[in-house]
């Protein structure tokens, strides 16, 4: 027994058999309930999809967090770092009290390796910077080349910190002379580096 649509008259349909009415009926509950069907798992897996993508985004931020707070951590820890290392630095400058007798050990620094000091000029203007300043000394020195070089050894090893800059050696008659540049640093006091803060913004604010 065949069921063909087409061979069907809808306008007649009260006049079909019973088996016509039933299949035709089956078909159209079974076409309802297949639409019905679609419609509600097409939601449910547009929403499946929407949740889907959420989760990569979320992993994702969850990544970039997590390396975000390992990162943070290691900065922390390097900030710790250096804020020792600076603290270390800072206790080897002198404060200004401290140079008269930072020169001194220079110059006898010197004198106990057998040098002549020809000239020993602090330089009047010293180069300041945020939380310290420079202060350059000028010194010509005439002796053995085993002297200068104990010298610069000795300078080195003070517990303050000096610096041989810009050396010069000239030989006369088997007779050394080094002209050359110490450089030693000093600590600005708290009140020196509110002026030194003060006059950099002053500048800054001249430059704009």
């Amino acid at each position: 027994m065949e069921l063909s649509v087409g061979s069907l008259d809808f306008q007649d349909a009260g006049s079909w058999p019973l088996w016509q009415k039933l299949a035709v009926c089956a078909v159209i509950i079974v076409a309802i309930v297949a639409a019905g069907v679609y419609f509600m798992w097409k939601a449910k897996y547009e929403t499946w999809k929407e949740a889907e993508r959420k989760e990569v985004q979320l992993k994702q931020q969850y990544t970039e967090r997590k390396i975000k707070t390992i990162n943070h951590d290691l900065y922390i820890e390097q900030l710790d770092q250096i804020q020792r290392e600076f603290g270390v630095l800072v206790k080897n400058l002198p404060s200004k009290s401290e140079i008269d007798a930072l020169l001194v050990d220079v110059n006898q620094a010197g004198i106990a390796r057998g040098l002549q000091f020809d000239l020993f000029k602090p330089a009047q203007n010293e180069k300041k910077a945020e939380f310290y300043a420079e202060i350059p000394i000028e010194i010509k020195l005439t002796g053995d080349y085993h002297g200068m070089g104990g010298f610069v050894s000795d300078v080195a090893a003070l517990p303050r910190i000096v610096t041989i800059n810009d050396v010069s050696i000239e030989r006369n008659k088997g007779v050394l002379t080094m002209a050359a540049v110490a450089r030693t640093f000093r600590y600005l006091d708290e009140q020196e580096q509110q002026q030194q803060k003060a006059q950099q913004q002053k500048a800054s604010g001249v430059k704009k």
